[in-house]
């Protein structure tokens, strides 16, 4: 965003330049999302050392979920974790942005149809796990839990890459695209066979082991080596969950397993206090 307006960029060492020569420093820059999608979905378990974790069997082909495009947040947003919630949980990823308008294509045929990739955070807000039916849609798709950026880069190659998370510059997540259970093309492939992928849609293709809560104030970054850095701050919600409507949130065995990778009641961990 430059005066106003919205402005594409490229990078030229730590400034971005516009297309009419314009410059400004990267630092300074009010990023927005690389693309504006129409729809933004996102693979279950990919990652080998993500299954592990969980000591659970891949099925026979990816499974999928769905965040709402209201949920999209940028480089350097705020995400916020509402009050009465308190597990709050990093999922660093890459991200897939679709070039053109996509529907029955091979897995060979994929890389014609991506614009190029970017890094996510696919948070998932964990205390409304009981609810929806197994869709997550309030606990991946509440608003700014989807934080992409910072700027999409043509031509990268996702065989044999590093991908990062730090939580308050400490390592968090550490994993490879290389164990990754089916690549990128395979899920652009497998998406398209029935919904058309349109211009900026974005595909999130999973995350490694070691998804954990943060609190408010708590620092995430995510790396990916040729992709860049995307960094978010965790800030508390300027309201709480209302309680006169709707399911609410809840400290279930099945919250506290995910939130804290599947062997909380082994290692005694607790989270904060509400």
């Amino acid at each position: 965003m430059l005066d106003g307006l919205v402005v594409p960029v490229t990078v030229d060492g730590k400034e971005l330049v516009t297309s009419g020569g314009h410059r400004i420093s990267e630092a300074d820059a009010m990023h927005l999302a690389p693309s504006e999608p129409s729809k933004i979905l996102c693979v279950h378990l990919n990652h080998v050392s993500r299954v592990e974790e969980f000591q659970v069997s891949l099925p026979a082909a990816p499974t999928y979920f769905h965040k709402p495009t209201s949920s999209l947040n940028v480089h350097r947003g705020d995400v916020v974790r509402p009050e009465r919630c308190q597990w709050l949980n990093y999922e660093g990823e890459i991200v897939i942005v679709i070039g053109k308008t996509c529907r029955n294509i091979s897995p060979e045929e994929a890389g014609d149809y991506i614009a190029g990739y970017t890094i996510g955070n696919d948070y998932g807000l964990h205390d409304f796990r009981d609810t929806d039916a197994g869709s997550m849609l309030r606990v991946k798709g509440s608003d700014t839990l989807c934080p992409v950026g910072p700027g999409l880069v043509e031509g990268w190659d996702f065989r044999d890459k590093g991908i990062r998370t730090l939580v308050n510059g400490e390592l968090a997540q550490d994993g490879t695209t290389n164990e990754m259970t089916w690549d990128m093309h395979y899920l652009v492939a497998d998406l398209a066979r029935t919904i058309t992928l349109l211009p900026g849609d974005m595909v999130f293709s999973g995350t490694p082991a070691n998804s954990r809560p943060v609190q408010p104030g708590d620092v995430v970054t995510v790396e990916v080596d040729g992709l860049g850095a995307l960094t978010n701050t965790i800030v508390g919600g300027p309201t709480a969950i209302r309680d006169d409507c709707g399911a609410q949130p809840t400290e279930s065995e099945e919250v506290l397993s995910t939130a804290l990778g599947g062997d909380w009641e082994f290692r005694g961990i607790r989270g904060p206090e509400r």
